[in-house]
């Protein structure tokens, strides 16, 4: 589907080498949503089942046995879900970084049977390891900062020679209608508002949406998958889509540029649900 780009819809330009710096901390930060997703994750902190088939899903180039025994960096943890599903299929451990404290309080009771793994308060932007780790990754959260580059830069940085960076994003392709009618709206109303008056907001639309889907709502492979949550995790998903100051929804080929450019090889990407990207590529070998 094509749609008119918002101001925020395409990713900036990147260096061709080199890690990028963000202009300033509090420009990075405080122009994203850390804290509005603190607030999500402090409330929805539940580790669900059904959790892990929407991590293999967002990370479909990575088979369960192909994470024994790896190290890796979850470049905003939230509660910690995407770094359980690697430790339980037998990971050798390593870090998840966030900056609320809420987030962190959560991640650190999901990752607390996983004591190789380490939660630090720690920002994209302030991710300062060098060539540790086997693989970064970042699920649903470059497409939400001010300066997505400057993360991807860190994240490269932060694996090895040989290395893998993995990452899961919004798909403009099949989200015209948010990009259209639903975004504005977050832009001008939901993203100014305070965060609990956004989550009691949230409520009547995921009641119009669990009706939806009962009633035979079942268009695209995201339906089909979301029919089968509770009206609970339904709640969240549509909170989550609600909250933030920054969301952007990326073409195909813009997200393969974004990860080209940040000097990955063998970039793959993968159709998810059909609404969304996900994308690994290699750092080169010295």
């Amino acid at each position: 589907m094509s749609v008119t780009p918002s101001p925020d819809a395409r990713p900036p330009a990147i260096p061709a080498s080199g890690p990028a710096v963000a202009a300033s901390k509090d420009d990075a930060v405080h122009t994203g949503s850390a804290d509005r997703f603190g607030y999500e994750w402090g409330r929805y902190a539940e580790l669900k089942g059904v959790y892990e088939e929407q991590f293999r899903r967002w990370t479909s180039f990575m088979a369960p046995e192909d994470w024994r025994g790896l190290t890796f960096v979850d470049v905003g943890c939230g509660m910690g879900r995407n770094s359980h599903w690697p430790m339980s299929y037998g990971a050798a451990g390593g870090l998840a970084i966030d900056i609320d404290e809420r987030s962190l309080a959560s991640a650190r009771a999901t990752l607390a049977p996983h004591p190789a793994m380490e939660v630090r308060r720690q920002s994209a932007y302030e991710l300062n390891e060098v060539e540790r780790f086997d693989l970064a990754f970042s699920i649903g959260v470059i497409h939400h900062l001010a300066h997505p580059e400057t993360a991807l830069a860190n994240m490269v940085r932060a694996v090895k020679p040989g290395g893998r960076v993995m990452i899961w994003v919004y798909g403009r392709e099949n989200n015209g209608w948010i990009v259209r009618f639903a975004d504005p709206l977050r832009k001008a109303l939901f993203s100014r508002l305070p965060i609990g008056l956004v989550h009691a907001l949230s409520l009547p639309p995921t009641a119009i949406l669990w009706l939806a889907l009962r009633l035979g709502l079942d268009r695209l492979e995201y339906f089909r998958l979301i029919r089968r949550f509770d009206f609970a995790h339904l709640r969240s998903i549509v909170f989550d889509q609600m909250l933030p100051k920054i969301a952007n929804y990326w073409r195909r080929d813009e997200v393969e540029a974004l990860m080209k450019q940040a000097g990955l090889e063998d970039v793959r990407l993968a159709w998810v649900n059909e609404i969304s990207w996900a994308a690994i590529g290699r750092k080169p070998q010295r």
